[in-house]
């Protein structure tokens, strides 16, 4: 049986030796596994935010992968565990912190577990290269390694809402990405920033350069942009800036 794909998705940045340590250690434990680098750039220590893009992007990610999931500032403490999801025929491996909470509340039939195997080397500070990647490359392999079964609602955070009405990325154009579904957003409104109202537009060029407006994104998500401008600047908008709707002026 081929190896399962294995997904990354971090907020470690692009800098610096840490995903190239995690990919060094799947390479070694799942030599045959593809490795895709879903994301890199999450928020930093962004819970939250980090939960909500991993809800929008986990659907498109390949049939039976295995997904590495980690925003974790609380790494080393016992604020949380590392775990494990079954969700269909995919995996998500990363820690118990709430992370998952979206793709939970986006899908049925989820089975959650406690991680137990612990390497003979674990770093307080990187959990990413000790436990999951090489967890990971056990599920990948056809293995599973030793875990306790939990309820779900141990590791993720169910009183969080299926969307978001706040910013949760900003991408490298200045868009704003938000954590709200588009299609709630029926077509008589518009989206509000404190005092401005932006109406939709479906694609950029719809509406004149410098134009601001709001569109859904590929991932299904509201997002606000300036066409050939950058809207985090003009709005003033940064991760956690909240959005609401308002019905559109006739």
């Amino acid at each position: 049986m081929p190896s399962r794909p294995i997904v990354l998705f971090t907020d470690f940045g692009y800098e610096g030796p840490y995903v190239g340590q995690m990919k060094s250690v799947l390479n070694h434990l799942a030599p045959d596994a593809p490795i895709i680098d879903l994301m890199h750039d999450v928020p930093h220590h962004r819970i939250q935010a980090g939960s909500y893009l991993l809800g929008a992007l986990f659907e498109d990610c390949p049939p039976n992968s295995v997904v590495v999931a980690v925003v974790d500032p609380g790494v080393g403490s016992d604020q949380r565990e590392p775990v494990m999801l079954k969700v269909a025929d995919k995996w998500i491996v990363g820690p118990g912190n709430g992370l998952f909470s979206n793709v939970v509340h986006r899908t049925t039939g989820v089975e959650a577990s406690v991680i137990t195997w612990r390497p003979e080397r674990l770093s307080a500070s990187f959990h990413g290269r000790d436990i999951f990647a090489p967890v990971a490359a056990q599920i990948s392999c056809g293995q599973l390694p030793a875990n306790q079964a939990c309820d779900v609602s141990t590791v993720a955070n169910l009183d969080w809402p299926l969307d978001l009405s706040e910013v949760i990325y900003i991408d490298a154009f200045g868009n704003a990405m938000t954590g709200r579904r588009a299609t709630t957003i029926s077509g008589d409104e518009d989206i509000r920033i404190g005092d401005v109202t932006l109406a939709r537009a479906p694609t950029f060029a719809d509406v004149s350069p410098g134009v601001a407006m709001w569109y859904e994104n590929s991932l299904g998500l509201a997002e606000i942009a300036v066409n050939q401008g950058r809207a985090d600047q003009e709005f003033m908008l940064s991760i956690g800036s909240s959005v609401s709707t308002a019905k559109s002026k006739a």
